[in-house]
């Protein structure tokens, strides 16, 4: 068994959601939220902005800790358990570019219940439940501003 630690954020710009668009030669076809493997030395905050800007252009920081999941899988080699570790992120602007050598072909900011839909993973919709639920309040409450 194979352990995988990844980070990633959800990105909320003027209450929009950002997502990508992975397509790997038709087999993982389906939008996403940002997120990637730590790398030696990094923090998971670290982590979490580095493939938020790497797969996705956006500029962003962190609001706060959201959660986890985690799910496994199999590759030729062996089985794959990954912990994923979510963020709650700002972004700075509307700008997005997608990362090509990683099979990004489209990204966006999605209003809510456009995003909701579009995610392909439950465990992902699951944390954009969690990270949205959080960004209301701090909205009600006027600290995200």
């Amino acid at each position: 068994m194979i352990e995988a630690v990844s980070c990633g954020g959800v990105v909320i710009y003027r209450s929009k959601v950002l997502l990508l668009y992975k397509n790997y030669k038709s087999r993982y076809e389906g939008w996403v939220l940002p997120k990637g493997t730590v790398e030696k030395g990094e923090s998971h905050e670290e982590t979490a902005l580095r493939e938020v800007r790497e797969e996705s252009g956006a500029e962003a920081d962190i609001v706060e800790f959201i959660g986890s999941n985690s799910y496994s899988f199999t590759v030729p080699e062996d089985r794959v358990e990954k912990e994923v570790y979510w963020y709650l992120m700002k972004g700075r602007s509307y700008y997005s570019k997608p990362q090509a050598e990683e099979y990004f072909r489209d990204s966006g900011f999605y209003k809510y219940h456009e995003a909701i839909h579009l995610l392909k993973f439950d465990n992902e919709r699951e944390i954009l439940e969690k990270a949205y639920e959080v960004f209301r309040q701090r909205r009600r409450e006027g600290t995200w501003d």
